[in-house]
């Protein structure tokens, strides 16, 4: 069939080459029974594909079949999708069909399949290798002849590496890989939609068109659209029904785009274990800061001592305070003499004493440890707070936790 035909049935609207692509794409594997993995950023339109290979499809007859995995729970996805027989749990009061059942000669849609539990993505596996599955509490195994559309937003390769998500599954989908690209990337189609979307609330809202001035039309071209084609749409609806001129400037469409300023600046790409390493990074800095103010206290403490006691040996008064402190006994392993001290000024002493107890007498670790303690003690041992004044995440605490045996 002609592309733009498919375009004016589904309303799809663009020209660009990424569109293009991906359309083409849909329309050659169609006839096909192979499956499809749809990747591409939340609100791009990746629901448009599906129904576009199933129409064209010979199974265009039957059942089509969408399912958000994202927004069913976890305790009872497997039932939606495969079924359940009656008493296979509390609220199983008859039998149930699922979804690959109901499905079955057609075609059914898994929508955000990263979400899937592993546990279902290994009964998922099944039914692409073999067609078969299993009812949620039953023995008897069924067969289905389903085609399995899946999309995604999130990098699935990434998914693989933290465990989340199955490879054999992974590439079991991905047979044929269909990439919708971001509106960013679409920019001779952003003035296109915008008139689409604004000629449809026009209509709906019985109110005249709105229209962009040259400045607007550059702006909206040059602007991430990090929400993208959604977004796009829920601003003109925004316009429309609150902004009484109908030429929107590019001074009033600022007041609607978040983070204008950055808009020509590249997406930044969050990298967890970087972050992580940061975060913890930083702990260090302050188990630092801390340890040297403590010693600087130490020391003060140590020559008022001898001037009120000028009989006190130093080394039994560094080793009692240092050890008092968790601190390792620097003063036994290096005795110093009274003399010495009266001789050096304050300055070399704050030099000669800060340098030697942090090169060779503190234990970053317990002082990590003591730091966790410490905050999960002032927190009631709500690790969200604690993580929150530490200044770190609260997956990097658990991890912390856990490595120094801390009961909390």
């Amino acid at each position: 069939m002609d592309l733009q035909v498919i375009k004016n049935r589904f309303e799809i609207i663009g020209n660009s080459f990424g569109l293009n692509r991906a359309l083409n794409i849909a329309i050659q594997v169609a006839p096909t029974d192979l499956s499809v993995l749809i990747s591409g950023e939340s609100g791009v339109g990746k629901e448009r594909i599906p129904q576009i290979i199933h129409s064209q499809s010979i199974r265009k007859h039957s059942t089509y079949i969408a399912v958000n995995c994202g927004a069913i729970p976890e305790g009872t996805i497997d039932s939606e999708l495969f079924g359940h027989i009656k008493g296979s749990f509390t609220s199983a009061h008859t039998d149930r069909k699922g979804y690959f059942e109901e499905a079955d000669n057609g075609t059914i849609f898994l929508d955000e399949v990263s979400e899937l539990p592993l546990a279902t993505q290994v009964r998922l596996l099944r039914v692409l290798e073999s067609g078969e599955f299993i009812k949620v509490g039953s023995s008897k195994v069924l067969k289905t002849n389903v085609r399995v559309i899946a999309a995604t937003n999130v990098n699935l390769v990434d998914y693989i590496a933290k465990g989340k998500f199955r490879e054999d599954l992974y590439y079991r989908l991905n047979t044929i890989p269909i990439l919708m690209p971001p509106l960013r990337e679409r920019k001779e189609d952003i003035e296109l939609l915008f008139r689409k979307f604004a000629a449809d609330f026009a209509d709906k809202y019985r109110m005249p068109k709105l229209n962009l001035s040259e400045g607007a039309i550059e702006l909206i071209k040059n602007y991430r659209w990090p929400g993208n084609i959604r977004q796009l749409k829920n601003i003109t609806e925004q316009m429309s029904i609150i902004e009484e001129n109908r030429l929107i400037s590019e001074d009033v469409l600022k007041k609607y785009l978040k983070g204008i300023e950055l808009s020509s600046l590249p997406v930044l790409y969050k990298n967890q274990s970087k972050e992580e390493s940061f975060s913890e990074r930083e702990i260090l800095y302050q188990v630092l800061f801390d340890m040297k103010k403590d010693v600087f206290e130490l020391k003060k403490l140590v020559n008022q001592i001898i001037k009120e006691n000028p009989q006190v040996n130093l080394r039994d008064v560094n080793t009692k305070v240092i050890h008092s402190d968790s601190i390792n006994d620097y003063s036994k392993d290096n005795p110093v003499d009274n003399s010495e001290i009266n001789t050096l000024s304050d300055k070399e002493q704050d030099i000669e004493d800060t340098n030697e107890v942090i090169e060779e007498s503190l234990s970053l670790a317990d002082q990590e440890k003591e730091l966790i303690i410490k905050a999960l003690e002032r927190n009631n041992s709500k690790r969200k707070l604690a993580a929150k004044e530490l200044g770190i995440s609260e997956r990097t605490l658990y991890r912390k936790i856990k490595e120094y045996k801390i009961d909390k």
